[in-house]
């Protein structure tokens, strides 16, 4: 699986000025390094999946384990679908072009870090969905992991149980290139059909590889689109609004 680092608190842009980008960016970079527990169905039999979920509920993981009883720490759950292939995008390339960007007193802003995904092919992102532990995490955590066990999605994850943090958790769902917006938004429906209603937001990989998280120094707002589901509307549908022109994506 490749390393992608995640993925801060339930309300990016805001929430706890005490905690700057470096901080998350240091605790996704410790879960990244620590044991993931993965159901790869390129390679194991759909017969087992039906256990796997049971006995890896998100709820019941807990991130550092527990080192009296022998239990190892757990950096993510993740399912990797049928047709999942790792992004080939040159991380290291991109973090030299982006220190280059940084000592030239460039602008940094959307566009830029655009620019720099581009040219280095760093294109995967990934819609987010911070939930309270207990029982709705853990179906809804089912619900996206059938869905790329079925192919729809190539891969998602959660962070296991962390009784040290704010006890919400985060389930990540990816795409090939947030800056395909149709792509987004057919992920976002995927998710929905789903049945999963809580809000959701999207946040590029070149961020989290470029530490840009909550509260960063370059004031970016980490992610880029914001969907909400509309329950009155007919047929039901996300309203999706892009972050970085506020405009509604139609």
């Amino acid at each position: 699986v490749e390393s992608v680092q995640e993925e801060e608190g339930p309300v990016d842009g805001e929430g706890d000025p005490l905690f700057a980008a470096e901080t998350y960016a240091a605790e996704a970079m410790a879960a990244d390094m620590d044991p993931w527990i993965v159901f790869d169905s390129r390679r194991t039999p759909r017969s087992e999946f039906d256990d796997w979920l049971e006995s890896n509920r998100p709820s019941q993981v807990y991130r550092h384990g527990d080192l009296e009883s022998g239990v190892s720490p757990v950096g993510w759950i993740a399912v990797l679908g049928p047709t999942h292939c790792p992004s080939a995008g040159d991380i290291t390339g991109l973090q030299e072009s982006w220190e280059k960007l940084l000592d030239s007193r460039r602008p940094v802003n959307f566009d830029t870090v655009k620019e720099l995904a581009l040219n280095h092919n760093v294109l995967t992102g990934k819609w987010l969905m911070h939930l309270d532990s207990g029982f709705k995490l853990d179906h809804a955590w089912s619900c996206v992991a059938r869905a790329a066990l079925d192919g729809k999605i190539s891969l998602v994850k959660v962070s296991p149980f962390n009784p040290k943090s704010d006890k919400k958790q985060v389930i990540c769902a990816y795409n090939q290139n947030f800056t395909d917006e149709s792509e987004v938004i057919r992920l976002d429906s995927i998710i929905r059909a789903t049945g999963i209603k809580c809000p959701l937001t999207y946040k590029p990989d070149v961020y989290t590889y470029l530490g840009i998280y909550r509260n960063n120094r370059w004031k970016l707002c980490p992610t880029i689109f914001e969907s909400k589901f509309d329950l009155e509307c007919v047929p039901r549908r996300s309203h999706i609004v892009n972050k970085v022109t506020n405009l509604e994506v139609t």
